[in-house]
């Protein structure tokens, strides 16, 4: 498509009512990719539950509430159809089909960027949060921080790899874990978790353990766990120990936002063992219940954050895609449906991913 075909106005879904779960579909002004930005004709976009806690003004952590007429969104797919000034030379090209995530762009500058903690730079631009999410037919974003999409991959399967997948990747990565080694992913048959036991399980050969709700058994077994057990269950550490031979996991992943989970992690993992923290919960910060630290010294442990990948992370988990090791689970919905996809997510009701088409 050419700039002189983009059409004045184009359609988006928007927070109405930051707070509740609520959306509404409007029609927006055509924006103009400012320098060093493109602009980006998108296709599809997944729903995550980040965005449930950002439209909600459940995380409290965040340094400001969401503000109403937001566009949320950050697991964007589509082409570029403009160039703005200074991207001559970016790389990025007129047709090319490039992903937008949870981070649409970093100042490269900071310490925490020349450190490769992209999550933390002190000037990140948040998709879906005080910056144009994917929940809309057209955006622009920095053409240094896109993502260029495997020819292998549909648009439409590969949209949550750019948040669940790269930060799933990314969880995997830092626990330094070895082919062979046990893993208890918590949350294993989430949006994040069925994609986080995939990596585990397929591209890096760990023995994983996938805890969740009995109802996803059969996703977190065919994910390629190894073992599930059930979280409701009061004999969670006695399975897990005798599983591993009576030491405990090597590392704990909490893919889940439950703070529970991660007073559990403490009892599951073996001496020497690592905690990665993704799963971010919701309401009011409360501290781990039980992480005393005569039993963290006792144990040798060791607790790793983890927010979201960097670039590389990201072209790293869509090369295990365009390589068929890893596969999203998802079904396709339309944009005006999703008040609704919010609710089910709220409520418990998704198994896997859900795509919005934007066509």
């Amino acid at each position: 498509m050419a700039s002189t075909d983009l059409p004045a106005k184009y359609k988006a879904a928007i927070y109405d009512e930051p707070g509740k779960i609520s959306t509404k579909v409007v029609e927006l002004d055509m924006p103009e990719p400012a320098s060093g930005d493109v602009l980006i004709k998108l296709t599809h976009t997944g729903v995550c539950g980040s965005d449930l806690g950002l439209m909600t003004n459940r995380w409290r952590h965040m340094p400001v509430p969401t503000a109403a007429g937001q566009v949320g969104g950050h697991e964007g797919i589509g082409h570029v159809v403009k160039l703005g000034p200074g991207t001559e030379n970016s790389g990025v090209k007129v047709g090319d089909r490039v992903g937008i995530k949870w981070l649409a762009g970093i100042c490269g500058s900071c310490q925490p960027c020349l450190n490769g903690y992209d999550a933390a730079c002190e000037r990140q631009k948040i998709s879906g949060f005080y910056w144009p999410g994917t929940f809309q037919q057209y955006v622009t974003s920095p053409a240094n921080y896109v993502t260029p999409i495997p020819d292998e991959v549909s648009s439409e399967a590969v949209a949550p790899l750019l948040c669940a997948g790269v930060t799933a990747y990314s969880a995997l990565r830092k626990t330094n874990l070895k082919s062979g080694q046990w893993v208890v992913l918590m949350g294993a048959g989430g949006g994040l978790g069925h994609l986080a036991t995939q990596i585990a399980a397929r591209g890096i050969g760990l023995r994983v353990i996938g805890i969740d709700s009995g109802s996803k058994r059969e996703l977190v077994l065919e994910s390629g766990a190894e073992h599930f057990l059930d979280f409701s269950s009061k004999d969670i550490v006695k399975e897990v120990t005798e599983i591993t031979g009576g030491l405990g996991a090597h590392a704990v992943v909490v893919l889940t936002n439950a703070n529970g989970a991660y007073a559990a992690a403490i009892d599951l993992v073996r001496v020497g063992g690592t905690i990665t923290c993704v799963g971010i919960p919701e309401g009011d910060m409360l501290p781990i219940a039980n992480a005393f630290p005569q039993i963290l010294i006792g144990k040798s442990l060791k607790i790793i954050g983890v927010a979201v990948g960097n670039r590389q992370e990201a072209i790293e988990t869509l090369d295990l895609a365009a390589r068929g090791i890893i596969k999203t689970h998802y079904v396709v919905d339309k944009l005006e449906n999703l008040t609704q996809i919010f609710q089910n997510m709220h409520d418990g009701k998704l198994n896997g991913r859900v795509v919005l088409d934007l066509q």
